[in-house]
């Protein structure tokens, strides 16, 4: 808003006596305040001088912004990496290594890039134990894993001195069991038979027939399973699952729906090296119906086994299930044998999830709905080994010593064929009850049975204390 006849305009009035007559280009004195005296002027916000202007090439300086070109300068950021790909870690600059170089100085407070000689962590100032904490957070509780099997070859091994051991414990008056069991049972299955030959050699006689002869009941049926390789243990296990009266499904089903395909060629091949015999022939003699043609598919070893997983696949054979069971009146038991026989494991896996969406439950629980018997028995078995096969064999183990009485033979078998095997054993909650009521059988044996359960211990322990601990 402005005023009628404001401003003047012929300017302000002068104030009377100022500047003094005669000093009006030297007013105020020099030094009286602190900015330069300029005619006319006025001092700068603050009292202080204005900086200088500018060069062309910009503004501010090179002390403060980066000079003309842009920033970063070329070859991008201190440390970043160079086109190529990131640098290995540790070693080199790139990832979480403090860049050097010209014109850097180093992050503010940054300790100086670490000797990472010989493949050791870093000693990083700040942190406990100079270590930098692990990005990744452990296992929970409910859930531990083991990487290997318990049995592994035995150091400084002496096949020799074993079998003189061996010798001893079954020279004179009685057996010394206690000492058998520990020879056997921590030696691997490649040096039992190195014992076997060195005991052969040294004394003139067969191992195995002094076991038979020494030992009895279960614990003769454990050593001697222990003394067998693993693909006849498999070949003798059907072979007397068949064998006479009435047949073992569950040994069927627990050796050929779970074994890979070259194991399942190597089991084929013995059993008719050894017992003359074809498999698929007793096979088709002692079953029948849907479940003969499961295990006749088991035996030809012709699983996919590639690990690369084709989801649409894995959603056309879900709903393939969905159409041959839940979808339809009947079930088409043809379907249900060739998705399952034929998909490698981690297809099935997806294809497991992938049924849970369209039919809202799981494969599992169709199958029971589906099913009855052994065949059912057989495909819940492929399935529960695609989601994981070591619960598969804890979950054996644990119903072989639940209840009144023990499945002996079940036990001594799942503990033999699993003690060597480099698997990864995730064990959850669920599990870890079920182990725990194993080492409970463990701790609480009868005497006339402390011997093979002590020896089920040895082959087994690690992984029921790992799912317990």
């Amino acid at each position: 808003m402005s005023y009628p006849g404001y401003p003047p305009s012929d300017g302000y009035p002068a104030f009377p006596g100022y500047p003094p007559t005669g000093q009006e280009s030297v007013y105020p004195p020099a030094g009286q305040y602190a900015y330069p005296a300029v005619p006319g002027g006025f001092p700068p916000s603050g009292g202080g001088t204005y900086p200088a202007a500018p060069p062309n090439a910009g503004f501010p300086g090179a002390a403060g912004y980066p000079a003309p070109g842009g920033y970063p300068a070329s070859g991008g950021f201190p440390g970043a990496p160079q086109a190529g790909g990131m640098p290995p870690y540790p070693g080199g600059p790139g990832f979480a290594v403090p860049p050097t170089g010209p014109g850097f100085g180093g992050y503010p407070q940054q300790p100086p890039a670490q000797s990472y000689a010989g493949g050791g962590q870093a000693q990083i100032p700040g942190f406990p134990g100079g270590q930098v904490p692990s990005p990744m957070p452990g296992l929970p509780a409910a859930v531990v894993q083991c990487t290997q099997g318990t049995i592994q070859a035995a150091p400084n091994f002496d096949a020799g001195r074993d079998a003189e051991i061996l010798r001893k414990a079954m020279k004179g008056f009685g057996t010394d069991e206690q000492a058998i069991i520990n020879v056997v049972a921590n030696r691997s299955n490649d040096q039992r038979q190195k014992i076997k030959a060195a005991f052969k050699t040294m004394y003139g006689k067969d191992l195995i027939k002094d076991l038979k002869s020494e030992l009895s009941g279960n614990v003769e049926e454990l050593i001697l399973a222990l003394f067998m390789p693993s693909t006849y243990y498999d070949a003798w296990s059907l072979r007397h699952a068949m064998k006479g009266a009435g047949t073992q499904e569950s040994v069927l089903i627990e050796i050929l729906c779970t074994r890979t395909n070259q194991e399942i060629r190597e089991i084929v091949n013995c059993y008719k090296s050894e017992f003359g015999r074809d498999i698929e022939q007793d096979i088709r003699s002692d079953t029948s119906g849907h479940f003969e043609r499961l295990l006749i598919s088991m035996c030809q070893g012709n699983r996919d086994e590639n690990q690369t997983v084709d989801y649409q696949k894995a959603q056309e054979d879900a709903q393939r299930l969905y159409q041959a069971g839940e979808g339809k009146l009947g079930t088409d038991e043809s379907c249900f044998n060739m998705v399952l026989a034929s998909r490698s494991f981690p297809q099935l896996k997806a294809t497991v999830e992938a049924y849970s969406r369209i039919a809202n439950r799981d494969l599992l629980s169709s199958i029971d709905r589906e099913f009855s018997g052994n065949v059912e028995r057989g495909l819940k078995t492929i399935v529960q080994c695609a989601l994981n096969r070591p619960a598969f064999f804890a979950e054996r183990l644990y119903y072989s010593m639940k209840g009144a009485g023990t499945d002996d033979s079940t036990l001594i078998r799942i503990v033999v064929t699993r003690s060597e095997v480099r698997n990864s054993l995730l064990c959850t909650s669920h599990m870890q009850q079920k182990t725990i009521y194993l080492n409970q059988l463990v701790t609480q044996s009868s005497f006339h049975r402390c011997k093979i359960m002590y020896c089920m211990k040895l082959l087994w322990g690690s992984h029921l204390d790992a799912c317990v601990n």
